[in-house]
Protein backbone atom coordinates (compact mmCIF):
# COMPACT_ATOMS: atom_id res chain seq x y z
CA UNK A 1 0.00 0.00 0.00
CA UNK A 2 1.27 3.58 -0.49
CA UNK A 3 2.24 5.42 3.02
CA UNK A 4 4.38 7.84 4.13
CA UNK A 5 6.30 7.71 7.20
CA UNK A 6 8.18 9.85 9.22
CA UNK A 7 9.78 10.00 12.77
CA UNK A 8 10.25 12.80 15.77
CA UNK A 9 14.28 12.57 15.78
CA UNK A 10 15.65 16.14 15.71
CA UNK A 11 12.62 17.50 13.60
CA UNK A 12 9.58 19.66 14.58
CA UNK A 13 6.24 20.28 12.77
CA UNK A 14 6.60 23.84 10.77
CA UNK A 15 4.04 24.88 13.62
CA UNK A 16 6.50 24.18 16.92
CA UNK A 17 9.53 25.93 14.79
CA UNK A 18 9.73 28.47 17.93
CA UNK A 19 9.73 25.97 20.68
CA UNK A 20 13.52 24.85 21.71
CA UNK A 21 12.57 21.60 22.45
CA UNK A 22 12.42 18.58 19.48
CA UNK A 23 9.47 16.28 19.43
CA UNK A 24 12.14 14.17 20.23
CA UNK A 25 13.32 15.24 23.40
CA UNK A 26 9.47 15.09 24.29
CA UNK A 27 9.15 11.51 23.67
CA UNK A 28 12.81 10.26 24.52
CA UNK A 29 13.24 8.36 21.99
CA UNK A 30 12.88 7.78 18.04
CA UNK A 31 9.51 7.01 16.56
CA UNK A 32 7.88 5.86 13.11
CA UNK A 33 4.65 7.19 11.96
CA UNK A 34 3.12 6.24 8.46
CA UNK A 35 0.72 7.86 6.64
CA UNK A 36 -1.77 6.24 4.36
CA UNK A 37 -3.45 8.39 1.87
CA UNK A 38 -7.36 7.73 1.62
CA UNK A 39 -8.25 8.87 -1.44
CA UNK A 40 -11.42 10.39 -2.81
CA UNK A 41 -13.24 9.75 -6.26
CA UNK A 42 -11.65 12.43 -7.28
CA UNK A 43 -8.45 11.19 -6.87
CA UNK A 44 -8.08 14.21 -3.91
CA UNK A 45 -6.87 13.23 -0.10
CA UNK A 46 -9.74 12.74 2.30
CA UNK A 47 -7.65 12.00 4.66
CA UNK A 48 -5.15 9.64 6.58
CA UNK A 49 -5.09 6.79 8.19
CA UNK A 50 -2.12 6.44 10.80
CA UNK A 51 0.05 3.38 12.10
CA UNK A 52 2.47 4.12 14.37
CA UNK A 53 5.65 2.20 15.34
CA UNK A 54 8.24 3.07 17.97
CA UNK A 55 11.76 1.21 18.46
CA UNK A 56 11.24 -2.36 16.64
CA UNK A 57 11.93 -4.29 20.08
CA UNK A 58 9.42 -2.02 21.68
CA UNK A 59 6.74 -3.35 19.28
CA UNK A 60 7.88 -6.93 19.80
CA UNK A 61 7.58 -6.38 23.60
CA UNK A 62 4.50 -4.39 23.46
CA UNK A 63 0.88 -5.68 24.34
CA UNK A 64 -2.63 -4.30 22.43
CA UNK A 65 -3.12 -2.12 25.50
CA UNK A 66 0.22 -0.42 25.44
CA UNK A 67 0.51 -0.63 21.71
CA UNK A 68 -2.67 1.96 21.97
CA UNK A 69 -1.48 3.66 24.56
CA UNK A 70 1.85 4.43 22.97
CA UNK A 71 -0.08 5.38 19.67
CA UNK A 72 -2.12 7.98 21.40
CA UNK A 73 0.95 9.38 22.87
CA UNK A 74 2.75 9.52 19.95
CA UNK A 75 -0.63 11.17 18.04
CA UNK A 76 -0.11 13.71 20.58
CA UNK A 77 3.94 14.09 20.49
CA UNK A 78 3.10 14.69 16.63
CA UNK A 79 0.59 16.59 16.58
CA UNK A 80 -2.47 15.60 13.70
CA UNK A 81 -1.90 18.84 12.15
CA UNK A 82 1.17 17.94 10.86
CA UNK A 83 0.50 14.81 10.01
CA UNK A 84 -2.40 15.15 8.25
CA UNK A 85 -2.10 18.85 7.13
CA UNK A 86 -5.25 19.73 8.58
CA UNK A 87 -7.36 16.33 6.79
CA UNK A 88 -9.10 13.72 9.26
CA UNK A 89 -6.91 11.63 11.02
CA UNK A 90 -8.07 7.88 11.45
CA UNK A 91 -6.54 6.20 13.80
CA UNK A 92 -6.89 2.51 15.20
CA UNK A 93 -8.68 2.12 18.67
CA UNK A 94 -8.89 -0.86 21.09
CA UNK A 95 -11.59 -1.31 24.04
CA UNK A 96 -9.24 -0.10 26.50
CA UNK A 97 -8.78 3.39 24.50
CA UNK A 98 -12.62 3.68 23.95
CA UNK A 99 -13.59 2.82 27.32
CA UNK A 100 -11.10 4.86 29.62
CA UNK A 101 -11.31 7.69 27.56
CA UNK A 102 -7.89 8.06 26.31
CA UNK A 103 -8.51 9.12 23.37
CA UNK A 104 -9.78 12.43 24.74
CA UNK A 105 -6.29 14.02 24.35
CA UNK A 106 -6.75 13.96 20.30
CA UNK A 107 -8.98 16.77 18.82
CA UNK A 108 -12.54 15.79 17.82
CA UNK A 109 -12.38 17.86 14.78
CA UNK A 110 -9.64 16.14 13.73
CA UNK A 111 -10.06 12.43 14.67
CA UNK A 112 -12.04 9.10 13.32
CA UNK A 113 -11.66 6.85 15.47
CA UNK A 114 -11.35 3.52 13.95
CA UNK A 115 -13.45 0.58 16.11
CA UNK A 116 -12.75 -3.08 14.96
CA UNK A 117 -15.36 -4.98 13.73
CA UNK A 118 -13.84 -7.98 15.66
CA UNK A 119 -14.44 -6.28 19.09
CA UNK A 120 -16.53 -7.68 21.30
CA UNK A 121 -19.78 -5.04 21.40
CA UNK A 122 -20.19 -4.43 25.00
CA UNK A 123 -23.14 -2.07 26.20
CA UNK A 124 -20.10 -0.14 28.13
CA UNK A 125 -18.37 -0.03 24.43
CA UNK A 126 -21.45 0.82 22.94
CA UNK A 127 -21.97 3.58 25.37
CA UNK A 128 -18.51 4.94 25.04
CA UNK A 129 -19.36 5.31 21.47
CA UNK A 130 -22.42 7.01 21.78
CA UNK A 131 -20.50 10.08 23.76
CA UNK A 132 -17.54 10.09 22.43
CA UNK A 133 -19.42 10.77 18.77
CA UNK A 134 -21.54 13.39 21.26
CA UNK A 135 -18.17 14.93 21.95
CA UNK A 136 -17.55 15.87 18.30
CA UNK A 137 -15.47 12.52 17.09
CA UNK A 138 -15.97 10.74 14.32
CA UNK A 139 -16.26 6.77 14.25
CA UNK A 140 -15.42 4.04 11.83
CA UNK A 141 -16.56 0.62 11.72
CA UNK A 142 -12.87 -0.79 10.73
CA UNK A 143 -12.53 -4.07 8.93
CA UNK A 144 -16.00 -4.95 8.74
CA UNK A 145 -17.58 -8.46 7.92
CA UNK A 146 -20.88 -9.06 8.85
CA UNK A 147 -22.53 -10.06 11.97
CA UNK A 148 -25.84 -9.19 13.24
CA UNK A 149 -24.93 -7.77 16.53
CA UNK A 150 -22.54 -4.83 14.87
CA UNK A 151 -25.91 -2.88 13.57
CA UNK A 152 -26.14 -0.78 16.72
CA UNK A 153 -22.57 0.39 16.07
CA UNK A 154 -22.91 0.58 12.38
CA UNK A 155 -25.93 2.48 13.32
CA UNK A 156 -23.43 4.80 15.11
CA UNK A 157 -20.20 5.09 12.27
CA UNK A 158 -19.82 8.02 9.78
CA UNK A 159 -17.43 5.38 7.94
CA UNK A 160 -17.46 1.62 7.17
CA UNK A 161 -13.53 0.65 6.36
CA UNK A 162 -14.23 -2.75 4.33
CA UNK A 163 -10.72 -5.28 3.21
CA UNK A 164 -12.06 -5.05 -0.33
CA UNK A 165 -10.57 -8.44 -1.00
CA UNK A 166 -12.32 -9.61 1.49
CA UNK A 167 -15.56 -8.33 0.31
CA UNK A 168 -18.21 -11.33 0.58
CA UNK A 169 -22.30 -11.62 -0.04
CA UNK A 170 -23.41 -10.69 3.03
CA UNK A 171 -21.29 -7.77 3.28
CA UNK A 172 -22.25 -6.18 0.15
CA UNK A 173 -26.03 -7.21 1.14
CA UNK A 174 -25.90 -4.75 4.13
CA UNK A 175 -24.11 -2.23 2.92
CA UNK A 176 -26.65 -1.82 -0.17
CA UNK A 177 -29.07 -1.89 2.52
CA UNK A 178 -27.09 1.48 4.48
CA UNK A 179 -28.20 4.86 3.75
CA UNK A 180 -25.42 6.30 1.99
CA UNK A 181 -26.53 9.74 2.20
CA UNK A 182 -24.59 9.47 6.00
CA UNK A 183 -21.95 6.57 5.75
CA UNK A 184 -18.97 6.84 3.84
CA UNK A 185 -17.81 3.21 2.44
CA UNK A 186 -13.73 3.06 2.39
CA UNK A 187 -12.80 0.23 0.36
CA UNK A 188 -9.19 -1.01 1.77
CA UNK A 189 -6.53 -2.75 0.25
CA UNK A 190 -7.31 -1.56 -3.75
CA UNK A 191 -4.06 -2.20 -5.35
CA UNK A 192 -4.93 -2.47 -8.71
CA UNK A 193 -6.87 -0.13 -11.35
CA UNK A 194 -9.30 -3.30 -11.71
CA UNK A 195 -10.48 -3.33 -7.82
CA UNK A 196 -10.59 0.27 -8.26
CA UNK A 197 -13.04 0.24 -11.12
CA UNK A 198 -15.01 -2.99 -9.41
CA UNK A 199 -14.86 -1.21 -5.65
CA UNK A 200 -16.28 2.26 -7.24
CA UNK A 201 -19.49 -0.10 -9.07
CA UNK A 202 -19.97 -1.45 -5.56
CA UNK A 203 -21.00 1.79 -4.07
CA UNK A 204 -17.56 3.09 -2.21
CA UNK A 205 -16.56 6.38 -2.30
CA UNK A 206 -13.35 6.15 -0.83
CA UNK A 207 -10.17 4.25 -1.69
CA UNK A 208 -6.99 2.87 0.45
CA UNK A 209 -4.25 1.57 -1.27
CA UNK A 210 -1.48 1.84 -3.81
CA UNK A 211 -3.91 1.59 -7.18
CA UNK A 212 -3.04 5.48 -7.94
CA UNK A 213 0.47 4.38 -8.11
CA UNK A 214 -0.17 1.89 -10.66
CA UNK A 215 -2.80 3.20 -13.62
CA UNK A 216 -3.75 1.88 -16.49
CA UNK A 217 -0.73 1.72 -18.79
CA UNK A 218 -0.48 2.70 -22.52
CA UNK A 219 2.13 0.61 -24.19
CA UNK A 220 1.26 1.59 -27.72
CA UNK A 221 0.95 5.48 -27.13
CA UNK A 222 4.79 7.39 -27.84
CA UNK A 223 5.91 9.70 -25.37
CA UNK A 224 4.62 12.87 -26.22
CA UNK A 225 6.45 15.81 -27.76
CA UNK A 226 5.84 18.16 -25.05
CA UNK A 227 7.20 15.66 -22.38
CA UNK A 228 10.16 15.00 -24.08
CA UNK A 229 11.02 18.49 -24.79
CA UNK A 230 11.00 18.55 -20.29
CA UNK A 231 12.87 15.51 -20.36
CA UNK A 232 15.48 17.47 -22.45
CA UNK A 233 15.42 20.76 -19.75
CA UNK A 234 15.80 18.47 -17.28
CA UNK A 235 18.77 16.64 -19.28
CA UNK A 236 20.16 20.11 -19.94
CA UNK A 237 20.05 21.24 -15.75
CA UNK A 238 22.08 18.71 -14.69
CA UNK A 239 25.19 19.80 -17.48
CA UNK A 240 27.76 22.12 -15.37
CA UNK A 241 27.38 24.84 -16.26
CA UNK A 242 23.88 25.33 -16.94
CA UNK A 243 23.36 26.70 -20.93
CA UNK A 244 21.19 29.12 -19.52
CA UNK A 245 20.54 30.20 -23.63
CA UNK A 246 19.64 26.99 -24.59
CA UNK A 247 17.23 26.02 -21.29
CA UNK A 248 15.59 29.62 -21.55
CA UNK A 249 14.62 29.13 -25.21
CA UNK A 250 13.35 25.32 -24.30
CA UNK A 251 11.34 26.36 -21.32
CA UNK A 252 10.06 29.03 -23.28
CA UNK A 253 8.34 27.18 -25.84
CA UNK A 254 6.41 25.59 -22.96
CA UNK A 255 3.73 28.68 -21.95
CA UNK A 256 2.33 26.71 -19.43
CA UNK A 257 5.55 25.33 -17.76
CA UNK A 258 7.06 28.82 -17.97
CA UNK A 259 3.88 30.09 -16.39
CA UNK A 260 4.22 27.75 -13.18
CA UNK A 261 8.40 28.26 -13.27
CA UNK A 262 7.88 31.87 -12.81
CA UNK A 263 4.86 31.50 -9.97
CA UNK A 264 7.43 28.75 -8.16
CA UNK A 265 10.33 31.52 -8.52
CA UNK A 266 8.07 34.49 -7.09
CA UNK A 267 6.47 32.08 -3.82
CA UNK A 268 7.63 32.03 0.11
CA UNK A 269 9.22 29.05 -0.42
CA UNK A 270 11.86 30.47 -2.07
CA UNK A 271 11.71 34.20 -0.37
CA UNK A 272 13.26 36.32 -3.53
CA UNK A 273 13.44 39.81 -2.42
CA UNK A 274 11.94 41.08 -5.69
CA UNK A 275 9.53 40.02 -8.53
CA UNK A 276 11.13 38.14 -11.11
CA UNK A 277 9.74 38.08 -14.67
CA UNK A 278 11.65 36.06 -16.95
CA UNK A 279 13.67 32.94 -17.23
CA UNK A 280 17.41 34.74 -17.39
CA UNK A 281 16.51 36.93 -14.10
CA UNK A 282 15.29 33.66 -12.37
CA UNK A 283 18.32 32.09 -13.00
CA UNK A 284 20.49 35.20 -11.39
CA UNK A 285 18.03 35.98 -8.73
CA UNK A 286 18.16 32.13 -7.39
CA UNK A 287 21.28 30.73 -8.56
CA UNK A 288 21.82 27.75 -10.79
CA UNK A 289 21.46 24.85 -7.86
CA UNK A 290 18.09 25.80 -6.64
CA UNK A 291 17.46 26.90 -10.50
CA UNK A 292 17.85 23.48 -11.04
CA UNK A 293 15.56 22.78 -8.06
CA UNK A 294 12.59 24.73 -9.41
CA UNK A 295 12.33 24.35 -12.80
CA UNK A 296 12.17 20.11 -12.06
CA UNK A 297 9.80 20.84 -9.49
CA UNK A 298 7.88 22.81 -12.56
CA UNK A 299 8.48 20.21 -15.17
CA UNK A 300 7.48 16.94 -12.51
CA UNK A 301 4.09 19.42 -11.62
CA UNK A 302 3.26 19.63 -15.50
CA UNK A 303 4.18 15.76 -16.10
CA UNK A 304 1.60 15.21 -13.21
CA UNK A 305 -1.35 17.36 -14.43
CA UNK A 306 -3.88 14.69 -15.14
CA UNK A 307 -3.27 12.26 -12.07
CA UNK A 308 -3.88 12.37 -8.63
CA UNK A 309 -2.13 14.65 -6.41
CA UNK A 310 -1.12 12.87 -4.21
CA UNK A 311 1.44 11.33 -6.74
CA UNK A 312 3.51 14.48 -7.33
CA UNK A 313 3.52 14.82 -2.95
CA UNK A 314 5.03 10.91 -3.02
CA UNK A 315 7.42 11.39 -5.99
CA UNK A 316 8.82 15.25 -4.14
CA UNK A 317 9.38 13.02 -0.63
CA UNK A 318 11.31 10.38 -2.77
CA UNK A 319 13.07 12.65 -4.42
CA UNK A 320 14.08 14.79 -1.04
CA UNK A 321 14.63 11.73 1.23
CA UNK A 322 16.67 9.85 -1.47
CA UNK A 323 18.79 13.64 -1.85
CA UNK A 324 19.22 13.31 1.72
CA UNK A 325 19.76 10.32 2.28
CA UNK A 326 22.61 9.35 -0.19
CA UNK A 327 25.50 10.87 2.09
CA UNK A 328 25.25 8.45 4.13
CA UNK A 329 25.89 5.39 1.71
CA UNK A 330 28.33 7.52 -0.44
CA UNK A 331 25.92 8.06 -3.46
CA UNK A 332 25.25 11.16 -5.34
CA UNK A 333 22.73 13.40 -3.83
CA UNK A 334 21.80 15.08 -7.00
CA UNK A 335 21.61 12.11 -9.13
CA UNK A 336 19.31 10.12 -6.10
CA UNK A 337 17.58 13.35 -6.39
CA UNK A 338 16.05 12.60 -9.81
CA UNK A 339 16.17 9.19 -9.23
CA UNK A 340 13.53 9.41 -6.18
CA UNK A 341 11.42 12.05 -8.26
CA UNK A 342 10.95 10.14 -12.02
CA UNK A 343 10.31 6.76 -10.15
CA UNK A 344 7.02 7.87 -10.17
CA UNK A 345 6.67 9.16 -13.61
CA UNK A 346 5.18 6.26 -15.29
CA UNK A 347 2.34 6.60 -12.81
CA UNK A 348 1.81 10.28 -14.12
CA UNK A 349 2.35 9.52 -17.73
CA UNK A 350 0.56 5.84 -17.84
CA UNK A 351 3.71 4.82 -19.76
CA UNK A 352 5.49 1.65 -18.80
CA UNK A 353 9.70 3.03 -17.16
CA UNK A 354 11.28 1.22 -20.38
CA UNK A 355 9.58 3.54 -22.85
CA UNK A 356 10.70 6.77 -20.68
CA UNK A 357 14.29 5.74 -19.28
CA UNK A 358 15.83 6.25 -22.99
CA UNK A 359 14.86 10.04 -22.62
CA UNK A 360 15.86 10.47 -18.83
CA UNK A 361 19.25 12.44 -18.15
CA UNK A 362 20.42 9.53 -15.93
CA UNK A 363 23.52 6.76 -16.40
CA UNK A 364 22.51 3.48 -17.47
CA UNK A 365 22.52 2.29 -13.48
CA UNK A 366 20.26 4.36 -12.36
CA UNK A 367 18.00 3.78 -15.37
CA UNK A 368 18.02 -0.05 -14.29
CA UNK A 369 17.20 1.04 -10.76
CA UNK A 370 13.97 2.81 -12.04
CA UNK A 371 13.27 -0.17 -14.03
CA UNK A 372 13.50 -1.97 -11.00
CA UNK A 373 17.05 -3.99 -11.10
CA UNK A 374 18.21 -4.46 -7.39
CA UNK A 375 21.62 -2.80 -7.88
CA UNK A 376 23.41 -0.02 -5.45
CA UNK A 377 21.90 3.08 -6.58
CA UNK A 378 18.36 1.32 -6.04
CA UNK A 379 19.28 0.91 -1.88
CA UNK A 380 17.54 4.20 -1.06
CA UNK A 381 14.60 3.71 -3.36
CA UNK A 382 14.13 0.27 -2.50
CA UNK A 383 13.91 1.68 1.20
CA UNK A 384 11.72 4.37 1.28
CA UNK A 385 9.12 1.72 -1.26
CA UNK A 386 9.10 -0.49 1.78
CA UNK A 387 8.86 2.16 4.20
CA UNK A 388 5.50 3.98 2.41
CA UNK A 389 3.57 0.73 2.38
CA UNK A 390 4.61 0.19 6.26
CA UNK A 391 7.03 -2.93 5.43
CA UNK A 392 8.94 -2.54 9.00
CA UNK A 393 10.42 -6.03 8.09
CA UNK A 394 12.03 -4.82 4.89
CA UNK A 395 13.13 -2.15 6.24
CA UNK A 396 15.13 -3.87 9.01
CA UNK A 397 16.66 -6.15 6.38
CA UNK A 398 17.87 -3.28 4.11
CA UNK A 399 19.43 -1.48 6.63
CA UNK A 400 21.16 -4.10 7.96
CA UNK A 401 22.24 -5.67 4.74
CA UNK A 402 23.22 -2.51 3.42
CA UNK A 403 24.88 -1.19 7.07
CA UNK A 404 22.60 1.37 6.80
CA UNK A 405 21.53 3.73 9.65
CA UNK A 406 17.53 3.33 10.23
CA UNK A 407 17.82 6.51 12.71
CA UNK A 408 19.56 8.17 9.90
CA UNK A 409 16.94 7.12 7.68
CA UNK A 410 13.90 8.15 9.22
CA UNK A 411 15.47 11.80 10.02
CA UNK A 412 16.10 12.31 6.62
CA UNK A 413 12.65 10.94 5.74
CA UNK A 414 11.03 13.66 8.65
CA UNK A 415 13.09 16.46 6.72
CA UNK A 416 11.09 15.29 3.53
CA UNK A 417 7.98 15.57 4.56
CA UNK A 418 8.39 19.20 5.85
CA UNK A 419 10.18 20.15 2.04
CA UNK A 420 7.52 18.12 0.68
CA UNK A 421 4.72 19.72 2.22
CA UNK A 422 5.88 23.07 1.50
CA UNK A 423 6.61 22.67 -2.37
CA UNK A 424 3.46 21.05 -3.29
CA UNK A 425 1.82 24.64 -1.52
CA UNK A 426 4.02 26.40 -3.90
CA UNK A 427 2.98 24.35 -6.78
CA UNK A 428 -0.62 23.42 -6.10
CA UNK A 429 -0.76 27.65 -6.32
CA UNK A 430 0.39 27.41 -10.27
Amino acid sequence: MAMQATSTRNIQPPAARPSAASPADWAGETRYVVRQPILNLRGHVHGYELLFRNAPEAVLSAGADMAARTMLDNAVIFGLDWLTNGLPAFIGCTIESLTEDLVLVLAPHQTVLAVPASLELTPRLLESCRGLKARGFRLALDDFTWKPNLRPLAELADYIRVDFNALGIQERRYLRSMDCASLAMVAKKVETQEAYQSARAEGFTLFQGSYFCHPVLLKKRKLPANRQLHFEIVRLLHHDPIDIPRVSQLVSRDASLTYRLLRLVNSPLYAIQQEVRSIELAIIAVGENVFRRIVSLAVLSELNGEEAPEILHMALLRGRFCELAAKSCGLQSDEQYLLGMLSLVPAMLRLPMEEITPSLPLRAEICEALQGTMNPERRLLAWIESHERGDWEACDQMTHAHGLSQESLVKCYAESVVWAAAALRSSSTV
